[in-house]
């Protein structure tokens, strides 16, 4: 694999396992990761208030959810990418687009991993 593909497996797996661990953790203990001290003590990051506009309190159950939930998803379309699964390029790409509202670091992810997987499209 081409190292740019590793660099994409990597940056999904991080972002997703980050996502995948904060969201559930959210659903067990009751919220996610949060500063304890100083003067974010205690505040989401920005994606929460596009959750807000979007009319999904952030700290709901379905917002949780949809964080658990997309970074399950991406953990699996990174190994299925990892495995060479010829839809994998599509999933890795839907990933990448649907995590772009989780700023800072989705959008920064995502646009890393857009750039990435245009540089290495799959032949037709």
């Amino acid at each position: 694999m081409h190292w740019t593909g590793w660099i994409v497996i990597t940056l999904a797996v991080l972002t997703g396992g980050w996502m995948a661990f904060d969201g559930s953790r959210a659903l067990v203990v009751g919220d996610y990761v949060t500063a304890s001290s100083g003067a974010y003590a205690g505040q989401l990051g920005p994606w929460a208030n596009l959750a807000q506009s979007a009319g999904i309190p952030p700290r709901s159950t379905v917002m949780k959810c949809i964080v658990a939930g997309y970074g399950l998803a991406t953990l699996i379309v990174a190994i299925c990418f990892a495995l060479r699964q010829p839809w994998a390029w599509w999933g890795m790409l839907a990933v990448a687009v649907l995590g772009l509202w989780y700023l800072p670091m989705g959008t920064i992810t995502g646009v890393v991993l857009l750039v990435l997987l245009f540089l290495r499209r799959p032949a037709r």
